[in-house]
């Protein structure tokens, strides 16, 4: 069998398994948007320089500053009612899991098509 097409099979499973992870980051993120001191994850993509698949890089704090919630009732609450909220912005984390879905989607496409051509193979090799 041609090593295209298997090396099409694992450029794909690659970028299906880096984006299944973003999806996970960005579900942590949405579901802790309401948790104080709460920093989001994010992640980069990483190109592994022996075989050239995709892998997913260090997951890293976003440190921008956490949002001042005003609550003097609330148990964390300092001297002027305030506490530290979450910096995640679920219009963000929407489009993230937006964009991650249809990456993913594109790899399944591309390792769909790669997996039928195989059959091809060898229904002709059969023959």
């Amino acid at each position: 069998m041609s090593n295209d097409l298997i090396s099409s099979l694992s450029f794909a499973a690659s970028g299906m398994e880096a984006q299944a992870m973003r999806l996970r980051h960005v579900s942590e993120n949405i579901a802790n948007a309401d948790t104080p001191g709460y920093h989001r994850k994010v992640m980069s993509f990483e190109r592994a320089m022996d075989t050239g698949l995709v892998e997913a890089g260090p997951v890293k704090l976003d440190r921008s500053e956490l949002v001042r919630v005003y609550d003097p009732g609330h148990p964390l609450a300092d001297a002027t009612g305030h506490y530290d909220g979450s910096n995640v912005d679920l219009v963000i984390e929407i489009a993230d899991a937006r964009e991650a879905r249809r990456s993913y989607e594109a790899n399944l496409r591309m390792f769909d098509q790669a997996r039928q051509m195989t059959q091809s193979l060898f229904d002709l090799l059969r023959r």
